[in-house]
């Protein structure tokens, strides 16, 4: 039988509800995953919500932005920098998730579910795609829900939904532009083939194009991330070394895995003649109380049991107080911190 006479062989209703029962658990699944995120949120751990709560919601958003791409790293800057925008944010995108997962569970506009749901999956991706130190966690969430959401849109809600139900009741739905494109009029075979087969490119592009950029493997070698998941890494900028001794450093956290933070257990000043200043444990930790002005709110540089601590996404400046009494002379001077690992970290330090 060729294909054009395959086509044929099914009227649109048995199409629509065969396609629709072969992606059910998929659809319901699917909007599940988004049901449990936006229902933690306003309802059963509310406190991801509540700005002054430990679980916060912005902690997350700022340990993504190291690796965020097209320049999402930048706009995340500016809105932590404005609590009430952060705050609209996470409300917009939590009652997103609830509203997605509601629609696909039900099969109510069914493919406008599908559509935000292959948003929040862009989303998800361009943010924390990089995240995950053991395997890709995030690129994994993204990927599977974005070729989750384009299988569901080209199908349609078919059996078991209430899109369905409407349908049986108004047939004249079937041939309404906005009920075909966002809730779920059946397409005919060939419509639902070049949907599913344009879909699947698409979702293949996505897939493979964001996990080479992540890891290599396909176009280049493996590698560990243009920002790397699983090793912490502190940039370090704009040092000044007085000449009585104090320290001024700039300090960003833009790498490694936001499940725990980072420790700088030691740090250095060296010079012409060899090291001129080491703080470490908890002579580091006495150093720096009081002395470290973080950029954003959440996550934060502080002082910890071994040093100096930070969460992912971390930026502070950071001042460090003389052990002694110094007289610092003219010369080309290297801060150095060494984290708990002990990788080090350095930069130039200009002399004021």
């Amino acid at each position: 039988m060729s294909r054009h006479t395959l086509s044929q062989t099914y009227d649109q209703s048995t199409v629509f509800r065969m396609s629709g029962a072969a992606v059910l658990a998929i659809r319901f699944i699917l909007g599940w995953i988004y049901w449990g995120g936006g229902t933690r949120r306003f309802i059963y751990a509310p406190q991801k919500l509540n700005p002054h709560a430990h679980s916060w919601m912005a902690n997350k958003l700022q340990g993504g932005m190291p690796g965020a791409v097209l320049g999402l790293g930048h706009v995340l800057s500016a809105i932590l920098h404005h609590p009430e925008l952060v705050y609209a944010l996470l409300v917009l995108v939590s009652a997103v998730e609830l509203i997605c997962g509601i629609g696909l569970i039900l099969g109510v506009l069914t493919r406008a579910s599908a559509i935000l749901s292959i948003a929040l999956s862009v989303s998800l991706m361009l943010v924390f795609g990089w995240q995950g130190a053991t395997c890709i966690d995030e690129w994994t969430m993204a990927a599977s829900t974005f070729a989750m959401g384009c299988t569901i849109f080209a199908a349609g809600s078919g059996v078991w939904s209430i899109d369905s139900w409407l349908l049986r009741r108004n047939p004249a739905l079937a041939d309404a532009g906005w009920f075909r494109w966002f809730g779920s009029a059946p397409f005919n075979a060939r419509e639902t083939e070049g949907w599913g087969k344009g879909l699947a490119i698409v979702a293949a592009l996505f897939t493979l194009v964001f996990y080479n950029y992540y890891r290599g493997s396909i176009f280049t070698k493996f590698h560990g991330g243009p920002v790397s998941a699983g090793k912490h890494h502190i940039s370090l900028s704009r040092a000044t070394l007085h000449k009585d001794g104090r320290l001024k450093v700039f300090a960003y956290l833009d790498g490694g895995t936001p499940a725990v933070p980072s420790h700088a257990v030691k740090v250095v000043v060296e010079g012409p003649k060899g090291v001129v200043e080491a703080w470490q444990g908890k002579d580091l930790e006495g150093a720096v109380e009081g002395h470290i002005k973080n950029v954003y709110r959440y996550n934060k540089f502080a002082p910890g049991l071994f040093g100096l601590k930070a969460k992912m996404g971390a930026k502070a400046w950071i001042t460090l107080r003389p052990t002694a009494v110094m007289h610092i002379k003219a010369g080309h001077y290297t801060v150095l911190f060494e984290n708990i690992n002990g990788k080090m970290f350095e930069t130039k330090a200009l002399l004021s």
